[in-house]
């Protein structure tokens, strides 16, 4: 079970939150906390939704009206979204870092650099090229 698993009731996740389960129901018709649906179509909360009603109550009695709280909500959400995409590219690169590093790059037969494994040759031409026809 994970802080997103949807196990709570409408009951329970209007009293974790300490708020009513009308409230609730209103926040779920307006889009601003929608809990998941079991196949009968009962709302299910997780722990995750129960903090981000917490989060709702707290800026409501801040001020923000409605319209505020749900684009804090959305910041906040891409914000998640973005550390772990940048947690993602940074892993890549790390990994990128560590395979250049085991490489080393030498000149190839036809005077190109070209990326090898550390330990190996590069396959070298001895035969001289005396005429090559133009490439048209």
């Amino acid at each position: 079970m994970d802080r997103y698993s949807p196990i709570f009731a409408i009951a329970q996740a209007a009293e974790l939150a300490e708020m009513h389960p009308q409230t609730l129901r209103q926040y779920d018709r307006i889009g601003l906390v929608s809990p998941q649906r079991t196949r009968g179509n009962t709302r299910r909360y997780s722990l995750h939704d129960i903090d981000q009603l917490r989060q709702v109550s707290q800026l409501s009695h801040e001020g923000l009206s409605l319209e505020g709280i749900r684009r804090v909500l959305d910041l906040e959400n891409e914000v998640q979204r973005l550390r772990v995409r940048v947690a993602s590219l940074e892993r890549a690169l790390s990994d990128q870092v560590m395979q250049q590093e085991r490489r080393v790059f030498a000149a190839g037969a036809g005077g190109e650099v070209v990326s090898v494994r550390r330990g190996t040759r590069v396959r070298r031409a001895n035969e001289i090229v005396v005429w090559r026809p133009n490439a048209r």
